[in-house]
């Protein structure tokens, strides 16, 4: 199925690369799925501008979309195809002249591939995408339905997938020519940074607010991690910026069942204000003590 990429970003085919990453940019903050959560139609949105403009936006597979289309994954195929064919009729002068483009495609992928009447099979197109996801969904395996070349395909997604990774799923690229193999779909993720845990590897780190008094006496505090709300003990005497390490409570490893990394905790002491009179001479006298 051909799609209009040059539609899909809101431009011409007259546009220049700064006209493509103005629109790409635009319509990417419009439809970004942080802004849209539970917007079906603006995930696929999404989705689908990402496709045009890692066309539009190489300058050599726009080239190859501008001259053939709806055909244009299969640019490279079509030229060598042709350089075959020009060496076949040169070498058989009684071979018929294809010289219209048009023909030529026909009969390629249509008809015969050359006068030895034989069809020529061409492996399908890799396709490229990117999927966004949050922390929260990196943390879990899960399922997800993912949109490619107005064709939606479910996928397992494994827990513990980095940012950046690229997973490759066999046959679900452009369709082979002629009986051919289809090519793959592979698949970057971009995970998105997350307010209160930052990812390092497979550990975490996170900062928790500790009043003066509970780091003085020690005590106890419900920490949240990824997997819930977990009871940690304060120790006596605890230093502003001092860490922690909750074993075992950091990012699943990829592929690896029931292995974690760890979770890394920092201590921030928070100074009383709007003390009593009352308090201050206490303190006061804790000072002189």
């Amino acid at each position: 199925m051909f799609i209009d990429y040059y539609k899909t970003l809101g431009i011409d085919q007259k546009a220049t690369q700064d006209d493509i990453k103005k629109a790409y940019r635009k319509l990417a903050r419009k439809f970004h799925p942080d802004l849209n959560p539970n917007n079906a139609d603006a995930k696929l949105n999404f989705q689908q501008i990402n496709e045009a403009n890692s066309v539009l936006s190489d300058l050599d597979k726009r080239k190859k979309y501008d001259q053939y289309g709806k055909d244009w994954e299969h640019a490279d195929e079509f030229e060598k195809a042709k350089r075959t064919q020009s060496a076949n009729q040169r070498q058989n002068s009684t071979s018929q002249n294809r010289g219209d483009y048009s023909d030529f495609f026909e009969s390629m992928f249509g008809g015969a591939a050359s006068g030895q009447g034989r069809q020529v099979k061409y492996r399908g197109e890799d396709f490229q995408t990117t999927l966004q996801l949050s922390l929260i969904d990196a943390y879990k395996t899960h399922q997800q339905n993912l949109t490619v070349n107005r064709k939606t395909i479910r996928i397992t997604i494994p827990a513990g997938i980095e940012n950046g990774q690229t997973i490759k799923i066999k046959n679900h690229g452009g369709a082979g020519i002629n009986g051919g193999p289809n090519g793959d779909l592979y698949i970057s993720f971009s995970i998105a940074s997350h307010p209160d845990f930052k990812r390092l590897g497979n550990d975490l780190y996170t900062t928790k607010t500790l009043d003066l008094y509970t780091a003085i006496l020690g005590g106890e505090l419900m920490i949240d991690t990824l997997d819930g709300r977990v009871k940690l003990k304060v120790k006596p005497e605890t230093q502003n910026g001092e860490k922690v390490k909750l074993k075992g409570k950091g990012f699943p490893v990829y592929k690896k069942e029931a292995a974690y990394g760890d979770l890394f905790l920092s201590y921030d002491i928070k100074i009383p204000t709007g003390l009593t009179d009352k308090q201050k001479e206490l303190f006061t006298e804790l000072s002189k003590a």
